[in-house]
């Protein structure tokens, strides 16, 4: 019976440990597909904005017989200058705003009681919910009657005030996990509120804060429907609008409209490579509060 009970316990181990392994091989497997199913689209189009129009056309998966580093040159020349210029004016001041907008109003909301607050919390999750493309048409009526039509206001002021309620959304779960007793012990030292807000709440939230500026980054650098609505001279365009007119001053020239389509993607990359461990930190840090 010992010996019986024993072979039992090997197999079960054995059979325990090999659906283990399967399930790892398993799960490899799937990461590996999803992989290149993200990448490959990104090798086609690295390995095409090296090539002539020609080379396109004849094989668009080999690689080029030269790399021709002048369609990178070529896109910046011929317009991509400006729309990155526009792009990043546009998107460093409708970062700023949204942070801090966001910030103010989640650490508000989660740290004082005050009249009213569950109404003002279902208020911002309802801005969540407001669809962007339904208030084209007030929008354009107010951007005209505030005579910012066609200029950065344009689309900096509808950015701001569409992506605050989810940004505060997520600041706020963040900062009911921050104990309070920081908080009390900086106002028995003295401080006020601000001071609270500025020198604790706001270092101990750089992970968020971080997640939140990478998220809205990736929305306002490719909005497409505001900047199409809200612009029409060519030297206020950003980059997803003056992409779409780079195509058409190319006409044919497909090669320098997807390098300039890598170049317009780098900003993004770069951001994220610094920001990436506070991204994942911040997203996962206070998931539970709520």
């Amino acid at each position: 019976m010992q010996i019986n009970s024993k072979s039992f316990t090997l197999r079960r181990m054995v059979s325990n440990r090999m659906q283990r392994i399967l399930q790892t091989l398993l799960l490899n497997l799937f990461m590996v597909l999803l992989m290149l199913v993200i990448l490959l689209p990104f090798y086609w189009l690295i390995v095409n904005s090296f090539k002539t129009n020609h080379e396109l056309f004849l094989d668009s998966l080999t690689l080029p017989k030269s790399f021709q580093f002048k369609n990178y040159v070529d896109a910046w020349v011929q317009g991509l200058s400006q729309y990155y210029k526009n792009s990043l004016i546009v998107s460093t001041i409708s970062m700023t705003f949204i942070i801090f907008f966001s910030s103010l109003t989640a650490y508000g909301i989660s740290r004082f009681r005050f009249r009213g607050k569950t109404l003002v919390f279902l208020l911002i999750l309802g801005g969540m919910m407001f669809s962007e493309q339904i208030a084209l048409v007030p929008l354009f009526k107010m951007l005209t009657r505030l005579q910012i039509y066609n200029t950065y206001f344009a689309l900096i002021l509808p950015y701001v005030a569409f992506r605050i309620p989810f940004s505060t959304f997520l600041i706020r779960a963040y900062m009911l996990s921050i104990p309070s007793d920081l908080e009390d012990a900086a106002y028995i030292d003295g401080y006020n509120s601000w001071q609270v807000f500025r020198r604790i709440i706001l270092p101990l939230s750089k992970p968020i804060l971080a997640s939140c500026a990478l998220v809205n980054l990736n929305f306002v650098w490719n909005e497409f429907v505001f900047a199409l609505v809200f612009i029409e001279d060519a030297k206020l365009m950003t980059i997803p609008i003056g992409l779409m007119a780079f195509k058409g001053q190319l006409r044919i020239n497909y090669v320098v409209m997807l390098a300039g389509i890598i170049i317009a993607t780098i900003p993004l990359i770069i951001v994220f490579s610094f920001l990436q461990k506070q991204f994942l930190r911040g997203l996962t840090s206070g998931a539970v509060k709520g």
